[in-house]
């Protein structure tokens, strides 16, 4: 009886511990990409991209070829690595800040050309490594470094809501959700289908991940919950937003 040659592991054992803080979100977030990488049995595949900021903490988390890009260039570097190669599986991870900042150009025109790629974004409302200041997704009143008032609305404009929008400007064939580290099952579930719909050849993926970061937020274990699982989903809806065969109205 012939047997089988066994993939290797997704997982990298020999850089673990992690380098993320106690709390951090992003571990969570990972996890559910790890599992969902080797039960569609696709690591010899994947290329792993992550940008700067606390998602690059993640370039030797897992066993796979992997890059880890200037801040806000995951998107566009992993997108010329997908035209090169078509039978890669490109995946572009990143922070709020990485996507919907200094790398929001890249996201929309890799959505609006329906570019053949995953993106994970994790969205923890302020940018995390640099201190906890205000990003895009800071939510209304919530003090940061930057806004230790609040922030204004008035002033400092609104939330980004990256899904909904991605979902606005993508065609037929495109895959939208967002998740949430408070329930890392169906987040794996949305991970798993961005990444089935790649394989299809269908389109553009995108997938954001409500996160934790109980250090800048300076919560403690039951405020920091608290907050991911009530105070965020107020404004940040957790669901699919486009999913493969929708047609656009209009």
């Amino acid at each position: 009886m012939s047997v089988q040659p066994q993939m290797p592991a997704v997982w990298r054992t020999e850089t673990k511990p992690h380098k993320f803080c106690p709390g951090c979100g992003h571990p969570l977030v990972l996890k559910a990409l790890g599992e969902a990488i080797e039960e569609l049995g696709i690591q010899d595949r994947a290329i792993f991209g992550c940008d700067i900021g606390c998602s690059l903490l993640a370039w030797d988390f897992f066993n796979l070829d992997s890059v880890q890009t200037h801040h806000g260039r995951t998107t566009p570097v992993i997108t010329g690595v997908k035209r090169a190669n078509p039978d890669l599986i490109g995946i572009a991870y990143m922070g709020d800040g990485g996507g919907y900042a200094i790398g929001s150009q890249h996201l929309v025109n890799a959505a609006t050309r329906n570019e053949k790629i995953t993106v994970i974004l994790v969205n923890n409302v302020q940018y995390a490594m640099t201190g906890g200041q205000m990003a895009p997704t800071t939510l209304p009143g919530q003090k940061t470094e930057t806004t230790p008032y609040g922030r204004d609305v008035e002033t400092q404009g609104y939330p980004t809501l990256g899904p909904e929008m991605v979902s606005a400007i993508t065609r037929e064939g495109a895959y939208v959700a967002r998740g949430t580290v408070s329930n890392v099952r169906q987040l794996k579930r949305f991970i798993k289908k961005a990444l089935e719909n790649q394989m299809a050849g269908n389109g553009f993926s995108f997938v954001e991940a409500l996160s934790l970061c109980p250090t800048n937020w300076r919560t403690n274990a039951e405020q920091t919950w608290r907050f991911v699982e009530e105070e965020m989903p107020k404004y940040f809806k957790v669901g699919e937003f486009k999913t493969p065969g929708e047609k656009k109205e209009g």
